[in-house]
């Protein structure tokens, strides 16, 4: 199971290094989780994967579920075997997805006033779980904290996710008090089925409340007297960046300072700059890759939108500091044109830059730590 080794911690700011040890290896922290929604980092092969030497994948139990289904991925012999990869790997509980397509993110509730954008996705929320609508053929599902786990075991992810309920950003308090208590309900459920049978998988607890610093808290005293591995910090992180960092910076002092910590679905480089000196260890999101397939690629002297006309006679590197495959071996020009002439090639080559730079970026912040200017 999982063990948590700090290797410093700065002198400047609660940033740390350390490395989380798994069954499939080790996570150097602070890191970043890119998201392989399907099991699959999109247009990228396993070996491909395997060259931009990603600690931790993200990996989405709600479409696991629903295609191919967690019983084929585990009579498969799990994700690891499934997908040929042998580094660590965390899942979700499901949950998120469940309910984001039932409200919509921040963006949407703004424009909505918090009303649900989709009221086919979710049918019931209950002390049971939720009955939602599967958007690939229609049927009714129900997902429980015990339902969830079992699928997280056949997954066999290294770390999993209890079950929570993502209430929306708009959500008025007294029912946000209401949700809380319910996802702290359904999390301890999903803890006791997880140590019916813990084989080498670790469980992180998410701490919810909204922006509320009472709630959080709260959720922190409660969720941190369980035996959990280790800590994500989830639910509505604000309508911007600013709420977040001062939720962050209220609440991760007051997350147990030995075991490791998620932030779950935040990973852009300005939350990055301004989280990784609150203490935060691991970040996943899928906006890298994102940005990939749309030509937004990164480099150190800021982003570049690949396809205008600038770069169709550019034939240096996308980034010149860059040591990955793509820098090596192709100019700015060739993914021009590729994303130009809408080769397929261009969404790979184009996603292996991306992530690389993202786990370069990341052991360049461990560096700046051990030498305390973070």
């Amino acid at each position: 199971m999982l063990r948590f080794e700090i290797i410093h911690q700065s002198t400047k700011s609660r940033a740390r290094v350390g490395r989380i040890h798994t069954e499939h290896g080790v996570i150097e922290t602070p890191g970043f989780v890119p998201v392989a929604t399907n099991a699959s980092l999109k247009s990228l092969t396993a070996q491909q994967i395997d060259a931009l030497d990603i600690d931790l994948m993200f990996c989405n139990t709600y479409h696991l579920m629903l295609h191919p289904g967690e019983n084929v991925v585990g009579a498969a012999g799990g994700l690891h075997q499934f997908m040929k990869r042998s580094k660590p790997i965390i899942t979700d509980s499901g949950g998120f997805q469940v309910f984001s397509l039932a409200y919509g993110g921040v963006h949407q509730e703004l424009k909505s006033a918090g009303t649900k954008k989709n009221e086919g996705s979710v049918q019931k929320i209950s002390e049971e779980g939720v009955i939602f609508r599967s958007y690939r053929d229609g049927k009714l599902l129900l997902l429980t904290p015990e339902t969830s786990v079992q699928a997280q075991k056949a997954l066999g992810a290294d770390i999993i996710i209890p079950l929570d309920e993502l209430p929306p950003f708009h959500m008025d308090a007294s029912k946000l008090k209401q949700s809380l208590e319910r996802t702290h309900r359904w999390e301890k459920r999903s803890l006791e089925e997880h140590l019916r049978n813990p084989r080498y998988q670790s469980m992180y607890a998410v701490i919810h409340g909204g922006i509320d610093p009472q709630l959080r808290a709260y959720s922190c005293n409660y969720l941190s007297q369980l035996p959990f591995d280790g800590f994500a910090i989830g639910g509505s992180l604000g309508q911007n960046r600013q709420d977040m960092i001062e939720m962050l910076t209220l609440l991760m002092p007051q997350l147990p300072y030995d075991k490791p910590n998620h932030l779950l679905g935040i990973a852009d480089l300005p939350s990055l700059h301004e989280a990784i000196p609150l203490g935060i260890d691991t970040f996943d999101s899928s906006h890298p890759t994102k940005c990939a397939r749309h030509g937004l690629l990164y480099t150190a002297a800021g982003n570049i939108t690949i396809a205008q006309g600038r770069y169709k006679q550019d034939f240096s590197p996308i980034d010149a500091t860059c040591d990955c495959y793509v820098c090596a071996n192709h100019s700015r020009a060739y993914v021009h044109h590729l994303f130009k002439a809408h080769e397929l090639t261009a969404y790979t080559l184009a996603t292996i830059h991306n992530v690389r730079f993202m786990v370069n970026y990341m052991k360049a912040k461990r560096q700046l730590i051990l030498e305390n200017k973070i």
